[in-house]
């Protein structure tokens, strides 16, 4: 009994390990690890930077030193702390524990976490001066790309695109060796130095093709400089082509995820869940975005209800008069003062920085126009809702948005 018992607390303590190191920023001890991380790799590669200054190193060496056993310290428990907990990494949940970790071992991002602490290793065992391993300590730059959801993407891009991106790169090197070779045969005679050989004329074409144009090596005849001005031409040309790949690529991606994430927001909404796929989609044209920093007040309590908001990145807290209430990413506020015009009775401010997706009353009025049939189903639901529900943190803030009538404005035209 105790040994099952044993196992279970071993098994839990594995999967909130890897949740801790490899988990979203859902709970405060992921998010303050993280933040340790990310602070631990820019102190470190500082240092490394500024350690390669004469005179900073010598009125700094112990603070950079100190920098250096902290980071060596703190990637080693990390990667010790990765290497057990990967089996409960989603990749590797079919394989032995041994399977998984020789698995983690051989991955990409285990290989740079090693590398950025092999140097400190090494130097017990060689006595040579490291400098040379200084690239290796940089590496750890690369360990941010786990904290930032955008180089992920981009790398996730370019792994989609390699076939389209080594197609490029073989077409940029024959674009080099005929260059190369034409510029040969027209100027080894006049610059026999510069251009005898294509190995050494490869030099002149890798520089006019991509455009950089050092003017070390020049041609001086005729056909040489029609042939230049060709290899010019072409070097813009085929330089364009991995730039417009990976951009097209990477804008799709990330118009791909936010389309999902904003379907799936509409789709949550109470209002909007008994509607049709293309109900849903007009909706969704209907969305304004906005981005406010923390602290901004969002909603102003006495203001008159006019719009939804969906949370897509950030979080926000509602001033109830009792309490204070919290939303995230995916979750939403205000729905039923699209068809309920109240005041509002409560605050609602950014607690970080804060990517809104807007939905005004107005432009729903538009679409229940042109279209009864949403109209009538989403009054279907509206009327079917009686309170709201203060335990889901999922959809109106409160309560007095679905029953107080909103009092007429001075001036408003209302009769």
């Amino acid at each position: 009994m105790k040994t099952a018992v044993g196992r279970s607390w071993y098994y839990r303590a594995r999967r909130r390990v890897h949740v801790i190191l490899d988990g979203g920023g859902h709970d405060w001890t992921t998010r303050y690890v993280h933040r340790a991380l990310v602070t631990l790799v820019a102190l470190s590669v500082i240092a490394v930077v500024l350690e390669s200054v004469p005179e900073y190193d010598r009125k700094f060496n112990r603070l950079f030193h100190a920098i250096e056993y902290i980071a060596v310290v703190g990637f080693t428990i990390e990667y010790l702390l990765r290497l057990w907990s990967s089996p409960e990494h989603t990749p590797y949940a079919e394989r032995t524990p041994v399977s998984a970790r020789l698995a983690f071992i051989v991955s990409g991002s285990a290989i740079i976490d090693l590398l950025t602490i092999l140097p400190f290793y090494l130097s017990f065992f060689i006595t040579s001066d490291l400098r040379v391993m200084v690239l290796l300590r940089l590496l750890r730059f690369f360990k941010l790309a786990r904290y930032s959801a955008g180089i992920r993407t981009l790398v996730a891009v370019m792994e989609a695109e390699r076939k389209a991106l080594v197609a490029t790169a073989i077409l940029l090197f024959g674009a080099v060796l005929f260059s190369a070779s034409a510029i040969h045969i027209a100027e080894q005679d006049a610059q026999p130095e510069a251009f005898g050989s294509i190995p050494a004329a490869m030099w002149w074409a890798i520089v006019t093709i991509t455009t950089v144009g050092y003017g070390d090596v020049t041609p001086v005849t005729v056909a040489g400089r029609m042939i230049a001005s060709v290899t010019m031409v072409m070097g813009y040309v085929m330089l364009g082509l991995p730039v417009g790949i990976v951009a097209t690529a990477f804008a799709e991606e990330i118009h791909r995820r936010e389309f999902v994430v904003t379907w799936s927001m509409v789709a949550s909404v109470p209002l909007f869940r008994t509607l049709g796929a293309s109900s849903i989609a007009e909706i969704m044209r209907y969305l304004s975005a906005q981005s406010v920093p923390a602290g901004t007040l969002i909603v102003r309590r006495g203001d008159l209800a006019q719009s939804m908001y969906f949370i897509a990145e950030g979080e926000v807290e509602i001033e109830l008069p009792n309490e204070a209430v919290r939303l995230g990413a995916g979750q939403f506020f205000g729905e039923m003062a699209i068809l309920h015009k109240a005041r509002r009775s409560a605050n609602v401010r950014a607690v970080e920085p804060t990517k809104l997706l807007i939905l005004d009353a107005y432009d729903l009025q538009s679409l229940i126009v042109r279209n009864p049939e949403v109209g009538e189903a989403i009054r279907s639901v509206a009327a079917s809702r009686k309170e709201l529900s203060a335990e889901s943190q999922h959809g109106d803030m409160i309560e007095a948005e679905l029953t107080q009538p909103a009092a007429p404005v001075e001036g408003d035209g209302v009769e």
